[in-house]
């Protein structure tokens, strides 16, 4: 039977699974332990991987925290392709809810240890600052791409209103320790107040030819 196209093969579903199992002991573990305690052949053996199995996927502990902004921000490099006949922002729209429906159902136990320790570390907060200036950059880039007469101030501004304005949401929520049915409802707003924010930009109103 063949793949369906669009959607990752088997090799890559297995590689995904274990990806996430392994943040996801890395989390669990760093909430149990303390991130100090928490060594990478703890996490290995949480996980059911070998040490070697875990730096093939992640180059060091720190960036196990940060696995699931990396693997959020590729989805949405994925989903803001142009699709004929649908505006930029509806492309945008489309794009941010469904990889939003993920982040609401991800680390429901672990989210405030991840923001905890991003807070709380000033090592790992400059991960978090660079990775949120990447994330800019690379949806500023993808803006040019899917709106080619955007204007330079429109493409910085809308990149920076999108993934501010979301991360901002996200962190409170698991902060505060929201339910994922809150969550929700609360990244649903933060998509209004994005789009809010964006339609005084004409350029991403224009359907694409």
């Amino acid at each position: 039977m063949e793949e369906d196209a669009g959607r990752p093969g088997l090799r890559e579903r297995k590689k995904m699974r274990t990806r996430q199992a392994i943040a996801t002991a890395a989390l669990r573990l760093f909430a149990e332990r303390g991130y100090e305690e928490t060594t990478i052949a703890d996490i290995a053996a949480a996980a059911d991987v070998s040490p070697r199995t875990f730096f093939s996927y992640f180059p060091s502990k720190e960036d196990v925290i940060f696995a699931e902004i990396d693997d959020r921000l590729a989805e949405v490099a994925e989903r803001l392709r142009r699709t004929p006949g649908e505006s930029p922002m509806e492309t945008i729209r489309r794009s941010i809810v469904a990889v939003l429906e993920a982040i609401a159902a991800e680390h429901r136990d672990y989210g405030p240890v991840q923001v905890a320790l991003i807070l709380e570390r000033p090592a790992l907060r400059a991960r978090a600052l660079q990775r949120m200036t990447d994330a800019q950059d690379a949806i500023e880039a993808l803006l040019r791409e899917l709106c080619p007469g955007i204007s330079e101030i429109d493409a910085v501004a809308a990149a920076g209103i999108a993934v501010g304005g979301m991360q901002a949401v996200v962190a409170h929520c698991r902060r505060e320790g929201y339910d994922p049915l809150s969550m929700r409802t609360a990244l649903d707003r933060a998509v209004d107040l994005v789009e809010h924010g964006l339609v005084s930009v004409d350029a991403l109103s224009r359907p694409s030819p």
